[in-house]
């Protein structure tokens, strides 16, 4: 009753936005404990050239998450930085921001994945690749999916076909940015190392960081390139605000 009574307070005092983002988020997860193969395979984002994909899949995938932990970081990131961004801007213009910063994300993740992509086909035989594309049809691509399986002839061909991207990160970044930007002075507490830091700081710090391990780590399980994205969209967007001169 003690935690309830807590959480629910915690409910109460979180701003609209953030708070129906944080639900979201939430039924999906519950969705996808549920129907793991169903909710993957129609809403985490494929491919473009995947028969897995589909073009509204850059906006849900943004919403799906790989388990529990991946889902309470991002969380509990949107809700600490989120709520302060939707109080100082309003619903509407934080929503715009988040999904803008989610979409940009994964637009400089896929651009990156392309570049892989053709350099991957360039040095297969072309009538493999042909007829691995004529075999990877849905129900194959399902199949595989499920099974966990890919070809053994052109791994890594087939994982970038069949394994999906999903998670808020990207537009958590961009939030996380536009909360250093806006309130630079702001001494955070880190966990590890316990000393306190300037969000300015703070963003700088995991924006290299970012840019270091997505050079060093291509091909990684984690999108370095759509966190960097979504930080590279909010960094457009709120210099565009203040150009104009709508930001405070």
């Amino acid at each position: 009753m003690y935690f309830g009574s807590i959480f629910g307070n915690i409910m109460r005092n979180t701003p609209p936005i953030v708070k129906n983002l944080i639900i979201i988020n939430a039924l999906m997860l519950l969705a996808t404990f549920a129907f793991k193969h169903i909710m993957v395979s129609n809403f985490a984002l494929f491919y473009p050239e995947s028969p897995l994909f589909r073009p509204y899949q850059l906006f849900t995938y943004m919403f799906m998450h790989g388990g529990f932990t991946h889902f309470f970081f991002n969380m509990y990131a949107l809700w600490m930085f989120g709520q302060v961004i939707e109080n100082a801007w309003g619903g509407r213009r934080f929503l715009f921001y988040y999904l803008v910063t989610g979409l940009g994300a994964m637009l400089l993740h896929l651009v990156v994945l392309w570049i892989q992509m053709s350099s991957i086909e360039r040095a297969m035989d072309p009538t493999l690749l042909e007829q691995l594309r004529l075999e990877l049809t849905r129900g194959q691509a399902l199949e595989m999916l499920n099974d966990g399986t890919i070809y053994s002839i052109a791994p890594e061909w087939s994982k970038m076909m069949l394994i999906p991207t999903l998670g808020a990160s990207g537009a958590v970044f961009g939030v996380l940015l536009a909360f250093g930007m806006m309130f630079p002075e702001t001494r955070l507490m880190l966990i590890f190392p316990p000393i306190p830091l300037k969000a300015k700081w703070l963003v700088i710090a995991y924006g290299v960081l970012e840019l270091c391990l997505a050079f060093a780590q291509p091909g990684s399980s984690v999108a370095h390139f759509a966190h960097l994205g979504g930080m590279l969209f909010g960094l457009v967007i709120i210099k565009y605000w203040q150009s104009k001169r709508t930001l405070y």
